[in-house]
């Protein structure tokens, strides 16, 4: 059968992928990747784009193995793995996309009083208002539908990719010559290449938005549904590939190894380095915009995994009616980002990581265990993409679980 024509519904759907992946770590994946060494970047960027389609494409084929064709992820996953583990899993995946729901909300109110003080020199604002405003501003796009959603984020999309390239060709005439010689023993380098795994897989993850974007698919196409998917998502996965590498390599060629390391140990974003050991006042203009786009942008593509989520296990668990449920889900992630937001807590890197380890067994482990367990995904096992997924989810799972101990 013919695959349908890519239509304006398809690239709406590339850019909220997009977007979702592309959020406040973008601003730290340069130094975080780059202060292990050239080589270590250079391996890196080989292995970001099998990582990033192949992962993907196994969640949104584990979701489209359902058997009945308006299930969610919750519902895939108890399907296939029972009851009692179903909705551990989709608990686990609740619990995994709700405090980065948080850091965002944190991160939003931070980045745009900021620019009120710094920037425009006004007053700083209530930081309760601030902070109740934007929420709901935020909550409110994703409550008005698919279609406004994927509006939205056609609209931020389009500037930050715009202002990624932009910067990356700026930084072009400051680049430098690598160092390519091998300075670390064997043993470093492959740690250093190990812990680099999990900053790759969070860096490149939309995957929140996997179940919701999978089933827009199956409405929109019926029977083409998976190989539109992978359309979709092969589209996407070029076009981070290519702008977010773009800005990594153009931020590390400009930056000295012993900056790198410098800007690691100081906790700050590359835009903030670079604008302060350049004295770029182009780049401290364009640092809280794309920090404020890509925080927005992220922003709406964790709610959508996490209400889509909260509704699933809910509703599994009582007899209260889909809207009610919803209404709730919603209410109680706006006090919670809101009272989060005001109260902005110093744990926010913690909650990253736990988070971390469950994203990487839902997005790289689960989907190519159940590869071998679900009798519609048989054809993928022994695929060289399904061992290799399968590894680097290991590896990464180990690395975080490494890193915290």
């Amino acid at each position: 059968m013919r695959l349908p024509k890519w239509t304006q519904h398809d690239t709406r759907w590339m850019l909220s992928l997009f977007g979702t992946s592309v959020g406040a770590g973008i601003l730290f994946l340069p130094i975080n990747i780059g202060s292990g060494g050239f080589w270590s970047l250079v391996i890196m960027a080989l292995l970001a784009g099998p990582m990033t389609f192949w992962a993907h494409r196994g969640l949104a084929r584990f979701v489209l193995s359902s058997s009945f064709s308006d299930a969610d992820f919750t519902d895939v996953v108890e399907e296939h793995f029972g009851s009692r583990y179903g909705r551990l899993i989709s608990a686990l995946y609740f619990l995994s996309i709700f405090p980065i729901l948080l850091i965002y909300g944190v991160g939003l109110t931070n980045t745009v009083d900021s620019f009120i003080v710094h920037q425009i020199g006004w007053q700083a604002p209530s930081r309760v208002l601030l902070s109740g405003g934007l929420v709901f501003l935020m909550i409110t796009v994703m409550l008005a539908g698919e279609k406004a959603m994927l509006k939205a984020f056609e609209v931020i999309v389009y500037p930050l990719a715009f202002i990624l390239a932009g910067i990356s060709i700026y930084l072009i005439p400051s680049w430098h010559i690598p160092n390519l010689n091998f300075s670390q023993s064997i043993t470093e380098f492959s740690s250093s290449l190990w812990l680099s795994i999990p900053v790759v897989v969070f860096a490149f993850s939309y995957t929140p938005v996997v179940s919701g974007f999978v089933n827009a698919q199956r409405r929109q196409y019926g029977d083409h549904a998976h190989r539109k998917s992978e359309t979709i998502l092969k589209r996407t996965s070029m076009m981070l590939i290519t702008f977010v590498l773009f800005f990594v390599f153009s931020c590390v060629l400009s930056l000295s190894p012993e900056q790198l390391q410098h800007a690691k140990m100081d906790n700050v974003s590359v835009l903030s380095y670079l604008a302060n050991v350049k004295d770029s006042h182009f780049i401290m203009l364009l640092g809280p915009l794309i920090a404020f786009i890509a925080i927005t942008s992220s922003f709406l593509g964790h709610f959508m995994g996490a209400r889509e989520s909260f509704n699933g296990i809910v509703a599994k668990q009582t007899s209260l009616p889909l809207k009610t449920i919803d209404k709730i889900g919603v209410v109680i992630m706006f006090f919670s980002i809101w009272f989060a937001a005001v109260m902005n807590p110093s744990i926010l890197g913690m909650m990253e990581a736990l988070s971390g380890p469950v994203i990487a067994m839902i997005l790289f482990i689960m989907p190519m265990l159940a590869v071998y367990r679900i009798e519609s995904l048989k054809m993928y096992r022994g695929k060289i993409s399904t061992w290799f997924i399968l590894l680097m989810g290991s590896l990464a799972v180990a690395a975080i679980i490494f890193s915290l101990v």
